[in-house]
């Protein structure tokens, strides 16, 4: 199963990659970490991350919209999906993320969010939420 996923996320990556360029890349901390980067599409921005912890491994793609505050502070809110194995079942499971990032003078963004998902693989639930605060060097 792991290798279907890995297959699966490489696939994507690659297909990505040819069409957007990235603008930020780094890392995602709550529980558990994930290495995350941050594609420029259009006017907007396609997330991945590739994340783990002691029960999973997986990857989230979230597409995401981004409004200025000012001052190097904007908020951002997005849709998705994460594709995970659990114990060596796999998992489908859609994702939204709302969050705050600011962008230094110099090329590092914080950013501080949460990421609610709904399992719709093997069930259907509610499989929590995640805060999560990342670190990326802005490109």
């Amino acid at each position: 199963m792991k290798k279907i996923l890995l297959t699966i996320v490489a696939i994507f990556a690659m297909s990505t990659m040819s069409n957007a360029q990235i603008q930020d890349l780094g890392v995602r901390i709550g529980y558990g970490g994930e290495v995350s980067a941050m594609w420029g599409v259009g006017g907007n921005r396609l997330e991945t991350d590739l994340g783990w912890n002691s029960k999973y491994l997986g990857f989230t793609a979230t597409y995401q919209w981004t409004w200025e505050l000012g001052s190097g502070f904007s908020w951002f809110a997005g849709v998705g999906g994460r594709l995970a194995v659990y114990d060596d079942k796999f998992s489908l499971a859609v994702a939204g993320q709302i969050g705050l990032e600011y962008n230094f003078s110099f090329p590092l963004q914080l950013t501080l969010d949460w990421r609610p998902g709904f399992m719709l693989i093997p069930n259907t639930e509610f499989v929590g939420s995640d805060v999560c605060l990342g670190i990326r060097y802005r490109f």
